[in-house]
Order: structure tokens, then C-alpha cells, then sequence
């Protein structure tokens, strides 16, 4: 498994909010719905995007465009055009004053607009859960990245415009899955048009011996890694490895591998029968206590209190940290 899978392998998209929206001019909408990540991809017509405080970008028929919330930024058909319509946390639309505009511009499944004979559509998929894992990979994306369908090769777009509208069992799980494979392409495609200034885990991975140990990092954290064991597996020296992977990455191996252990407890921690001794075994720590201090000394709170405040975030009900109490916090 390569870095970039690895890192999308856990927080994967869950019960994700899609919809085709179908609009004429003159239409504006402010998006304050400061979700994690959002992807809008065009269909048909333009619309110019652009952040609160930004310069606005045009978007034509497949263009797609990554938003990193949880920053506020606006879309409309024209970059002057007065916002009519406001989306708030939780995918609530209403209009500047506060009236309700979900039944009024329903037009279908999950379909939303001011008109069935549209002349832009496009194709709004967002992640609303933040999972810890996900984190380098949010940090090391522009607040607004916008690729042109020039650039990249995005078949999954017709297919998820053709399925969205659908209402089958199970259609919940096949919209995750395209989404998830939509965000992969584009990240893809972006990555390797940053070049020089894509994250060191992106540039490393194409070298031969920092790849090889991402790989053993990312695909075996539970394993009780060295520097030594690693060079071992890599065929290099300590000191080779060590300043190779300073050079790419920008951090030791241990920090590094220590980084990565955390943030997969972080999300394991969120799942409903996480323990703490479990969740320490699978990230390659020997027991709970030895997690927990780890935790406390990196990200300043113990894992019980990680889980209670992520499933308060998300509007989750906390009873489900009764499953750690048993172990040490």
C-alpha cells in the first residue's frame, strides 16, 4: 500500500452528503457549512468560486475543485452576483435572512436548484467527519485547489452523475465509494503537479529506499521498529536512512513513525468498541499505559478525552467512551 492509500485507507467517506444542484442565472450561494473537505465538480455551464477573502476562479464543464474548510467561501454565476442562498453546518440552506429553503428548491433525489432546465449542474460531494488519519493530508492541500479537466482523467464523474440521482438499497455506500475514488484521481493529479512543493510522505514514497520504508511504516505500524530495523529492511545504513529520510521527509524516522501511530489511534479511538489496550496493539504500542503517555506527552490529552470531545464534534453521544473506561486513560 502506498502513502497516499494509506492515508486514505481509514477516515474513508461515511454516510457523505451529495447532491446535483441545477441552477440559472442569477444565482449565489455562501458556503459556511465548514465541513472538512468538500469537491465540487462541474457538469455543465461555469460558476466562478472563490473564498470569502479570495479572488474568484472560474469553473467550466469538468472542472472539479477541492475546498479545505472549515474557511467560508461563496459560488455563484457571476463573482459579483449578491448571495441568495446560505448553506450552514449540517447542510441547512436558507436564505440570507434566515428563511428555509430546503422544500422550496428540492427537485428530486438529491437534486437541488431554481430550475429543472438548468443551464450549470454540478456535482457537490463532502466529507463531514474529519478522521485524525486524514490530517497530513488536509494540511498539505491549498485551501482551494481547482484542477481543469484538461489535466487529470476523471471517469468517475459521469458515473457518480448518473448514480447520485438513483435511490437503490445500499446507494448510500456505492455514492461513498465514487466519492472516495473521485478524491483519490484528484489528489492524484494534484500531488503531481505540485511537484517540488507536494508533502515530503508524497515525494519520499517515489524514492527507492525512503518508499520502502513509508510502506513499512504505513502498511505495519504495530511492529516493533528501529532505525536499525528499518535500514536493515532498506539495505542502508543508520546514518544513510536517518539523513535520507530527514532530507525527504523533513523529520526523523521515529518522529515520523510516532506521528503516524498516534494518528491512526486518534481514529481508532473513535470506533464504537475501541479499547485502549486494543487500539495500543494495533499501532505497535505494548500496552495501554504505554499509549496513553504517548498520547498525553504528543497531543496534550489522554485518549478517553480524545474520543468524549471527537463524538461530541460530530454529534455523537458520549456513552460510547464507556468502552474505556475499563482501561488506563
Amino acid at each position: 500500500m502506498d502513502a497516499l492509500a494509506s492515508l486514505l485507507n481509514g477516515p474513508r467517506a461515511q454516510g457523505a452528503f451529495l447532491l446535483r444542484s441545477m441552477l440559472s442565472p442569477p444565482w449565489s450561494m455562501r458556503i459556511h457549512d465548514e465541513a472538512p473537505l468538500t469537491i465540487v465538480s462541474m457538469v455543465r455551464g461555469h460558476a466562478w468560486i472563490a473564498l470569502d477573502r479570495g479572488e474568484a476562479i472560474r469553473l467550466t464543464a469538468g472542472d472539479v475543485a477541492i475546498v479545505r474548510g472549515p474557511d467560508h467561501y461563496r459560488i455563484s454565476d457571476e463573482p459579483g452576483s449578491q448571495p441568495q442562498i446560505v448553506i450552514h453546518p449540517g447542510q441547512r440552506c436558507s436564505t440570507p435572512d434566515g428563511r428555509d429553503l430546503a422544500k422550496e428548491m428540492a427537485l428530486g433525489v438529491r437534486t437541488w436548484g431554481n430550475s429543472a432546465d438548468a443551464e450549470t449542474i454540478m456535482l457537490t460531494g463532502t466529507y463531514q467527519m474529519a478522521g485524525e488519519v486524514s490530517r497530513s493530508l488536509l494540511e498539505a492541500l491549498p485551501t482551494l485547489a481547482v484542477i481543469r479537466h484538461s489535466e487529470g482523467d476523471f471517469a468517475v464523474i459521469p458515473l457518480l452523475a448518473d448514480e447520485i440521482v438513483k435511490d437503490g438499497p445500499g446507494q448510500d455506500a456505492v455514492l461513498d465509494r465514487l466519492l472516495d475514488l473521485l478524491l483519490i484521481a484528484m489528489l492524484r493529479t494534484w500531488f503531481a503537479r505540485s511537484g517540488s512543493d507536494a508533502p515530503g510522505w508524497y515525494r519520499g514514497y517515489r524514492d527507492p529506499v525512503i518508499g520502502h520504508v513509508l510502506s513499512l511504516i504505513y502498511n505495519n505500524p504495530e511492529q516493533p521498529w528501529t532505525v536499525a530495523s528499518l535500514a536493515a529492511e532498506a539495505g542502508v545504513s543508520r546514518a544513510s536512512l536517518a539523513r535520507r529520510f530527514a532530507e525527504l521527509i523533513g523529520e526523523p524516522p521515529m518522529t515520523f513513525l510516532t506521528g503516524w501511530r498516534l494518528a491512526l489511534a486518534a481514529d481508532l479511538l473513535c470506533e464504537p468498541d475501541a479499547t485502549v489496550g486494543g487500539v495500543a496493539e494495533k499501532v505497535g504500542y505494548g500496552d495501554a499505559f504505554a499509549l496513553s503517555t504517548a498520547f498525553k506527552r504528543v497531543r496534550g490529552m489522554s485518549p478517553r478525552e480524545h474520543r468524549t470531545r471527537a463524538l461530541r464534534r460530530e454529534g455523537v453521544g458520549v456513552d460510547g467512551s464507556r468502552h474505556l473506561l475499563a482501561d488506563h486513560n
